[in-house]
């Protein structure tokens, strides 16, 4: 079969492609930003094409000649989502039914009781986006997921962080409701089964694994599967789901704009009323994946550094992608500029693995403690601080996330290019090069490039000018001397 994923950048639809290539089929990759998926393993065993959702009219023959076409996106992290998502499901359905695609696969949650007064509006979004497809005149198969427990999922990095740096925890009341959460393996195993469903199948799907537990069940098994001591919670009725949220978005990477939704989506009680699937797709081999095995695989994984996606592999801060701007006039006759370089006494290769290995635990060779508090500044106003930290601890990708960074461009044992993507009046970048010199030696290149937005830019840049000496400065000399202990 030709299949089309959307959402290919994505935690979920990175690992479906590579495993639907495993299965035979043809892939085309549907991307607004086509570059981010340069550097990943599988991309020359695709067709990638350029396209966006939100413009309808980029879709024009992405959907020709496509048997199935998998929906994985969402808007998730951004002012007015649920409009957003609303539009791109319509434009999705449209497209698919004028492509004339066979069958739509749409990764849900679970659908909230109608009778229930307080609604989550990030499973209300995503009940209607179901229903869109649904509606689209293309068979669809909706599979509705509640918690994914997989190295790099959002909720699964939530669960970790929380038991994991808190040993004592005063929680909300919704810890008691009940989850059926389902190991990411499982959720593949039955979205690769869906593109095989009889045409006349047109409906949702509860899918879950085999425990239904509480959230204060699954931290305290957290705990216990990853060697804790066992955690003391103490559940407290008047912790709303908003005070809840700045308390994740606090302890975990998990930021306050997707830390909100994903709590809100927690008073609901998420357990699966259907095992229907499994009379089209039968469960794997062995039967699904228990909670505590998932979190054994998910930490095995994360140990070993074989982490395949992250839940921030997609942008979701809202800052611009602009490229770096290489002429003044581009901003209007403004760019700060900080460029340093050094003479190393290693190799370029050698110095290459040291800034290919920048940030997450490798840190930023250069002041521990100012890194750590302009990361805690950056969350204390809603940005996404340090914690996302990095997915490998050797090996970047475009696109990928990097603790306050987005990786904008890599050219392999030369050059890496960083987008800022923390709270900023301006836009950011932090570029460091490889130079290859005579007798073995090597050259490092750093610049710092700020484009200011306003006064307050301006301002901004005057602000840190004095510390530059000691971030950038130490940071160009301790890079070197990594490379040349190399």
């Amino acid at each position: 079969m030709r299949c089309l994923v959307t959402g290919a950048t994505g935690y979920i639809g990175g690992r479906l492609v590579p495993r639907l290539l495993e299965a035979g089929h043809e892939v085309r990759c549907l991307s607004r930003s086509p570059g981010k998926l340069r550097d990943v393993p599988w991309a020359p065993d695709v067709e990638i094409t350029s396209g966006d959702l939100a413009d309808p009219a980029t879709l024009v023959g992405a959907f020709d000649g496509i048997d199935v076409a998998y929906y994985l996106v969402h808007s998730l992290g951004t002012p007015g989502f649920e409009a957003a998502d609303r539009a791109a499901a319509r434009a999705f359905a449209d497209a698919a039914a004028a492509g004339g695609v066979r069958r739509i696969v749409y990764l849900g949650g679970p659908a909230p009781d109608p009778g229930e007064t307080e609604q989550s509006a990030h499973l209300r979004s995503r009940a209607e986006v179901g229903r869109i497809l649904l509606e689209s005149g293309v068979p669809t198969a909706v599979l509705r997921a509640a918690v994914i427990i997989g190295s790099g999922s959002a909720s699964f990095e939530m669960l970790r962080y929380l038991t994991e740096r808190l040993p004592v925890m005063v929680t909300p009341r919704w810890v008691k409701n009940r989850i059926q959460p389902i190991a990411v393996r499982d959720v593949l195993h039955y979205l690769i089964g869906a593109a095989e469903l009889p045409p006349e199948v047109n409906r949702g799907f509860d899918i879950g694994g085999p425990d239904v537990l509480t959230y204060l069940d699954m931290m305290r098994r957290y705990a216990r599967v990853a060697g804790l001591r066992k955690r003391l919670i103490l559940p407290v009725r008047p912790l709303t789901p908003g005070l809840s949220s700045h308390w994740v978005g606090f302890v975990t990477p998990v930021p306050n704009a997707i830390a909100r939704p994903l709590v809100e989506s927690l008073i609901h009680e998420a357990i699966a009323k259907e095992h229907d699937i499994a009379g089209y797709v039968p469960d794997p081999p062995g039967g699904l994946i228990g909670f505590d095995r998932a979190v054994e695989l998910a930490l095995t994984k994360i140990r070993d550094a074989d982490v395949e996606t992250r839940w921030s592999s997609a942008t979701w801060s809202g800052a611009s992608a602009e490229p770096l701007p290489t002429d003044p006039e581009w901003s209007g006759g403004t760019v700060y500029t900080d460029e340093r370089s050094h003479d190393v006494n290693a190799s370029a290769s050698a110095l290459w693995r040291v800034i290919e290995g920048v940030g997450g635990d490798n840190g930023w060779y250069s002041f521990p403690l100012a890194w750590s508090v302009r990361g805690w500044l950056d969350r204390a106003v809603g940005g996404v601080g340090l914690r996302r930290g990095r997915r490998d601890p050797q090996r970047l990708f475009v696109g990928e996330a990097l603790d306050f960074w987005r990786v904008e461009e890599i050219v392999p044992g030369e050059l890496l290019r960083l987008r800022a993507e923390m709270r900023l009046p301006g836009q950011a970048w932090l570029e460091m090069r490889a130079v290859a010199g005579e007798d073995g030696r090597s050259c490092y290149r750093q610049r710092a490039v700020f484009l200011p937005r306003g006064l307050a830019g301006h301002a901004y840049w005057a602000s840190v000018w004095p510390f530059h000496a000691v971030i950038f400065g130490g940071m160009a000399r301790n890079i070197a001397r990594g490379a040349e202990a190399l």
